[in-house]
């Protein structure tokens, strides 16, 4: 008789349940913050929605990267999604990373097409898109379709060569494909009303099949975010699920394989992701006032400033720049010498923008002046 460890093997799966009790009050409160944020965003603009969308989806695309311990280029995920949405920022790179571009492609796919039906071919499509290049990190994959076990069961593990942990194992490449259609038979249909509810379970249950090789947890984020955005009613996004997931990444996992080892209620799973994207509409009101900052700056002063370096070093002003801003720093960012750092600065400070900061130190400190 075979143990029954993980959820998947229990006799009623995927039949899961809850406690809608448990969890009414603070279903009804994300409801509740989401209409107040979309009618914010309502309320400024087609131009500052825009950058408003730009931010997040930014940052949701390197918060999802970073949860798997991906770290992306800032300024190649600016300048793809930047593209897209027909915004100009100075300083931004021009030349195209494939591996940057499928992953926006990915991402646009979710929540502009939210509305469409989620296919396996649509699911192979991101796959492909996650890794044009057929490999991930130093290794060849299998992509575009559903792994195979070949080198043995899919687990998740931790610790050192010899003395690993396993978190969880998924269920057998050969079952894969039928449990993949009854995800998207139960995904496609208008089963639960609360599209929100529906968001929480779908991660749960896609990120438990593990049907890739690799990629499962950004795509289990992608069908999150495009759920989402049914619930919203809206392509553009103005929160980031994926940037408060990464924030309780260890909360992430543990609360992931307490569920996945656990029976087929799962209302404590729930509870987190509610809680979680509660928190994550939350903090996106520090990211909008960041772009109403950022988007007043540029209304003033865009015709004062045509050097591609200043609008770089601004930008990353406004954005919150950690730590000092020097000639040195300046020069080493903009890829210039210190004399023409100096110049540049100088500049600025003729303008009224750049003001010397109060910081000490042996270096001279620079900050936008007060507007």
């Amino acid at each position: 008789m075979i143990r029954k460890i993980y959820i998947y093997q229990q006799d009623e799966w995927p039949n899961f349940s809850w406690n809608t009790e448990e969890f009414s009050d603070l279903l009804a409160e994300v409801g509740n913050k989401q209409g107040r944020l979309l009618g914010k965003m309502e309320a400024l603009g087609f131009d500052l929605q825009n950058e408003a969308f730009f931010e997040i989806l930014t940052t949701d695309i390197l918060t999802t990267n970073e949860i798997e311990g991906i770290i992306l280029n800032k300024e190649d995920v600016c300048s793809s999604v930047a593209r897209r949405l027909g915004i100009e920022f100075g300083g931004l790179p021009t030349i195209i990373n494939r591996d940057i571009e499928g992953i926006v492609d990915m991402m646009f796919d979710a929540t502009n097409n939210f509305d469409k039906p989620l296919t396996k071919e649509r699911l192979f499509n991101w796959h492909y898109a996650l890794f044009p290049m057929g490999r991930s990190g130093m290794y060849n994959i299998i992509t575009g379709n559903w792994r195979d076990d070949s080198t043995g069961p899919m687990q998740v593990v931790s610790g050192a060569m010899g003395k690993e942990k396993v978190h969880y194992q998924a269920p057998p490449a050969d079952n894969i494909d039928k449990e993949v259609s009854v995800f998207l038979d139960w995904f496609n249909k208008k089963n639960i009303r609360n599209l929100v509810l529906k968001a929480g379970i779908a991660h749960l249950w896609f990120i438990t099949l593990h049907p890739f090789e690799d990629g499962n947890g950004r795509i289990a984020r992608a069908i999150t975010d495009m759920l989402l955005a049914q619930s919203d009613g809206l392509s553009q996004r103005f929160y980031s699920m994926s940037s408060q997931i990464q924030k309780e990444r260890k909360t992430y996992y543990e609360i992931l394989e307490k569920t996945q080892k656990g029976d087929l209620n799962i209302t404590e799973w729930i509870k987190w992701f509610l809680d979680t994207l509660l928190k994550a509409i939350i903090n996106s009101e520090h990211i909008l006032s960041l772009v109403i900052k950022k988007y007043r700056f540029w209304n003033n002063f865009e015709k004062l400033i045509k050097n591609e370096r200043q609008k770089k070093i601004l930008n990353k002003l406004l954005e919150g720049f950690t730590g000092n801003l020097t000639t040195s720093k300046w020069a080493k960012i903009t890829k210039c010498s210190q004399d023409t750092a100096l110049r540049d600065i100088q500049d600025l400070m003729n303008k009224g923008i750049l003001v010397k900061s109060d910081a000490g130190g042996r270096s001279t400190k620079y900050e936008l002046n007060d507007f």
